[in-house]
């Protein structure tokens, strides 16, 4: 899959509802990041591009210590958020997205492509998960990208799908990648042999998964399963990051397991 090309894509739809969002008196909610407006979601993408573009230029075998922003970012935030109008960790006051900060997450979009296209995808670097290569970059932030693109769009009402590709792939990477590292990081509690399949609607693809005691692991997609949810491969792996609720998909069998799901994989 060209991940970098659906990279420049995302990235692409991600600003064009950014400016849109930058035209409004006050930057937009992002409800399905809450507690967000825009800003936040731009400042978000924008410092994680930055990260993983030092990750990579500097070959780097550890995690970076602080994303960095520049001075003029620093500056400009100073004007957005003056010290004391917003608690740690509350929403920001009601203020327009700042201007410079499209051109700020712009070139930082544009440095980590120009690192994608430069460093083959076997490069080793450090990374979150096992795979230790720039390839893993290349799918997390595609994805990723794709994702917040949605959450942007839809902050001004108009979300697009992720494409059917991505989507399908977004699915894969959350079991085989996200599930395990988000039950890790939380110390999530064990499984009780749940078994979920999660089927496309538009196209081929289906995954089975069973959570154990030990974990949780995939299974052959013939094997029986608690609960099955089908779907468009986008609003699958929409649901999965938690974006859609579970009524916009087809359910059968027992409901009350995706709300388990969510527990035997919580959010990061």
């Amino acid at each position: 899959m060209d991940y970098v090309g659906h990279f420049r894509r995302e990235v692409a739809g991600f600003e064009d509802a950014v400016r849109v969002a930058a035209a409004a008196e006050i930057a937009p909610q992002v409800p399905s990041c809450p507690g967000w407006v825009m800003t936040d979601l731009v400042l978000h993408l924008g410092t994680v591009h930055r990260a993983v573009t030092t990750v990579i230029v500097e070959r780097m075998t550890g995690p970076p210590v602080a994303p960095g922003a520049s001075s003029d970012l620093l500056e400009m935030l100073v004007r957005w958020l003056p010290p004391g109008q917003a608690p740690p960790g509350q929403t920001p006051p009601a203020l327009p997205l700042p201007p410079d900060l499209i051109g700020w997450f712009s070139e930082g979009a544009r440095l980590l492509e120009q690192q994608f296209r430069a460093v083959p995808p076997q490069e080793p670097v450090w990374t979150w998960w096992h795979d230790h290569s720039v390839g893993f970059w290349h799918r997390v932030q595609a994805i990723e990208a794709a994702v917040h693109r949605w959450d942007a769009e839809n902050a001004i009402g108009i979300p697009r799908p992720v494409p059917p590709d991505l989507a399908s792939d977004t699915v894969s990477q959350t079991f085989e990648v996200m599930a395990p590292a988000r039950r890790a990081r939380v110390d999530a509690p064990p499984g009780r042999g749940e078994r979920y399949r999660f089927q496309r609607s538009d196209g081929p693809g289906a995954w089975t998964l069973r959570f154990g005691a030990d974990g949780v692991g995939t299974l052959d997609p013939s094997e029986p399963a608690d609960v099955t949810v089908t779907a468009t491969a986008s609003d699958l792996a929409l649901f999965l990051w938690q974006r859609i609720p579970a009524d916009r998909l087809h359910v059968e069998g027992d409901p009350a397991l995706l709300t388990r799901y969510f527990e035997l994989v919580p959010p990061m």
